[in-house]
């Protein structure tokens, strides 16, 4: 429409506002209410990331570098205006003068104890990966990791006779033998999509569903170097009316580019899971070290979500669509880092993870 304001405008007009808002910052508490404001985990950047979803497909793209370039002026702008006010926003021992933060050389010393530890890198890539999600418009949405059998098999259309359901396979709480609905350590986060979508009709809030669901699943797999009894899932959901397999593709390029960068490439297998049809696995043609070329690497299984699945959750096929994806952590972690054992991750040892 003539006249009318793109995102990208808006978000060039909000660059512009956040120079003039920080030059104005004269102290430390004018900078930090600065911070809250543009950087802030509600912040007005957060915020603009989300527009992504509401600009045309073909201009995605430009908005998304764009976007990112902006974030990456807008904290280096926040960074050097920091240091002219010697230290800005949580500055060490001292008081605020009008000239902004001055340090008393008499006050007890500050210990420095950013060294002392940090996030794992698992809780690092998790944080990375919603971020990315966000950005496309996904919300986060978490379960209990102690599930039922309901929950974990049932409404995710798998059959009692299939082999996921045995015993030897499974973390169960409760005897299935003898038990209506088992409790156990849930298998694979699914379980959180299952129940985003039972609260989306109980609370009459959805859909559309637009979530991605990390966290801690269990089976009784042999440890060695890829395999772990304990590891972590991320899983997307989304479901609205006229979902299509081109929304999926869409959606696993954007993020491949959006994590990985711009020569990130997608590519999908056929495959079979009880709970989409149809369903894929999907690759990833990424570059895991920059001296090396980019290659082909397996992330994780998609599809459609199956209609026997919206169904048990008292979705109308004929009416809603969607499409899901997951992927392990743990091996897209040790992919882009190049860690060669996936115990490494869990053992704790200071001089690996100071490495990272």
């Amino acid at each position: 429409m003539p006249g009318e304001v793109t995102k990208l405008e808006q978000l060039e007009t909000l660059r512009d506002e956040a120079a003039d808002a920080l030059a104005a910052a004269g102290d430390s508490d004018a900078l930090e209410q600065w911070r809250i404001a543009y950087l802030g985990t509600k912040g007005k950047l957060k915020g603009a990331m989300g527009w992504i979803k509401d600009v045309p497909g073909p201009d995605r793209k430009a908005f998304g570098q764009r976007a990112n370039a902006i974030k990456g002026e807008i904290e280096s702008a926040f960074e050097a205006r920091k240091g002219d006010l010697g230290g800005g926003a949580g500055g060490g021992a001292g008081s605020k003068g009008a000239g902004g933060f001055v340090l008393d050389p008499t006050e007890p010393g500050v210990i420095d104890t950013r060294a002392l530890g940090r996030r794992h890198i698992i809780t690092r890539v998790i944080d990375d990966l919603c971020d990315v999600c966000a950005r496309m418009g996904f919300d986060v949405a978490r379960g209990p990791e102690l599930e039922d059998d309901e929950h974990n098999f049932v409404k995710l259309n798998i059959p009692p006779e299939h082999p996921a359901r045995e015993p030897i396979d499974n973390f169960y709480v409760d005897d299935p033998a003898t038990t209506e609905t088992p409790r156990m350590m849930r298998s694979q986060t699914s379980t959180v999509q299952i129940r985003v979508m039972e609260d989306a009709i109980a609370k009459g809030w959805g859909p559309p569903i637009k979530v991605v669901s990390p966290g801690r699943v269990y089976r009784p797999d042999t440890v060695d170097a890829t395999h772990s009894f304990m590891f972590h899932q991320l899983e997307a959901l989304y479901i609205d009316r006229g979902v299509s397999m081109v929304d999926l593709k869409t959606t696993l390029f954007q993020f491949a580019r959006a994590y990985f960068g711009d020569d990130a490439e997608v590519r999908l297998r056929p495959s079979f899971f009880p709970f989409t049809e149809p369903s894929a696995e999907f690759d990833m043609k990424i570059r895991l070290k920059p001296d090396e070329p980019a290659k082909w690497v397996e992330l994780g299984g998609c599809g459609m979500v199956d209609p026997a699945v919206l169904e048990a959750c008292g979705l109308d096929p004929e009416e809603w669509s969607g499409f899901a994806w997951g992927m392990g952590i743990e091996r897209l972690a040790m992919g882009k880092y190049g860690i060669p054992d996936i115990r490494m991750l869990y053992e704790n040892d200071l001089r690996f993870l100071k490495q990272l």
